[in-house]
């Protein structure tokens, strides 16, 4: 009888990962075909759209964003966030920029800058893992404190960089077969957030996590460790945009990323990709295309020279729509669940 039961169980969870796999596919085609839509549609409207410096300029704009983006898709899928995101990216740069002007050779100061980063990831692991905080209030106060350690150190101005290696120059400025190197990198670390998430048994925990924390832990698994370790994998690659900000213009600037406007922009397209903001869902792939489609609207609003103020009205719409699209698919998982727990 009990093994019955048992292979009614697994013949269940392989359907249910089956099916999970199937609406994952679909989201994505659904934010593909969308995106098709509005590249044929600005094709149309605007001449300017399809020319190669507007589309670099596009490509090198969410480059950084995206890289945030991976760390954020992680996180929303073990149930948190990241609203400090922007000021770790700020205070990064201005760390780097800092002690190169102090005379510290600048891939030392890069180093180090990730490091402060990382050790401000651990502050918002720590909190929200091991001492149970709400991630919406911890991430806020961090984004406090680390945004007003950016201005202590620059008293609000902007730290020029003059005499930077060749190479450092290259990071931000050179291309690889006509394509900036930030483009690379943002790909690169894309793919490897990508195999993770998908192929990796430290990313099953997370999942499981973000699905039910509570039965997560009854299956041993330690997830104030792994909250910690995720927070700190998002303030890393906050740190890398931001270095990579940094090299880009030649300059760190403290006010980079104000607000929590970076941390809504990957939010949001991880949302727009098909994470949930309940956790257990989401996946690198839609991340990325919820990044293209948030990146032609806002690029699609400055050719056809529509205000630059609708911008923010534009995507606070498309936020709410996402996440009212979030929870009423969220409330039929928990609706299909419970009739199959039934049977």
């Amino acid at each position: 009888m009990n093994s019955d039961i048992g292979i009614k169980r697994k013949n269940l969870s392989f359907r249910a990962k089956k099916l999970w796999k199937k609406i994952n596919s679909f989201r994505e085609a659904t934010v593909l075909f969308i995106i098709l839509i509005i590249i044929i549609v600005l094709s149309i409207l605007s001449p300017n759209f399809l020319t190669k410096d507007n589309l670099m300029a596009t490509i090198i704009g969410f480059s950084t964003d995206g890289i945030i983006t991976v760390g954020m898709t992680i996180a929303l899928i073990s149930g948190g966030f990241d609203f400090s995101t922007g000021a770790v990216m700020a205070l990064s740069g201005v760390i780097a920029g800092a002690l190169f002007t102090a005379g510290i050779n600048i891939w030392i100061s890069c180093f180090i800058a990730l490091i402060a980063g990382v050790l401000c990831g651990f502050l918002n692991g720590f909190f929200i893992g091991k001492v149970g905080l709400n991630p919406f209030i911890t991430t806020l106060a961090v984004m406090s404190i680390v945004r007003g350690g950016s201005y202590v150190l620059t008293q609000g101005y902007p730290i020029s960089l003059f005499g930077v290696p060749k190479s450092f120059e290259f990071l931000g400025q050179g291309k690889v077969l006509g394509l900036p190197l930030i483009v690379f990198v943002f790909l690169l670390i894309t793919i490897i957030g990508d195999f993770m998430v998908r192929k990796s048994d430290i990313m099953r925990k997370v999942f499981y996590t973000g699905s039910n924390e509570k039965a997560a832990i009854l299956a041993g698994i330690n997830t104030s460790k792994l909250k910690i370790q995720i927070y700190m994998l998002v303030a890393l690659l906050s740190s890398i945009a931001g270095i990579l900000n940094m090299a880009r213009f030649t300059v760190a600037v403290p006010t980079i990323g104000l607000g929590t406007d970076v941390s809504m922009r990957c939010i949001l397209a991880a949302i727009i990709g098909g994470a949930s903001l309940s956790g257990g869902e989401g996946s690198i792939l839609g991340s990325f295309l919820g990044l293209v489609f948030i990146n032609l609207i806002n690029n699609g609003i400055i050719l056809l020279n529509v205000p630059v103020y609708w911008q923010d009205l534009i995507n606070g719409i498309i936020l709410i729509g996402a996440v009212t699209i979030d929870y009423i698919r969220h409330q039929n998982r928990i609706k299909n669940l419970k009739v199959k727990s039934n049977f």
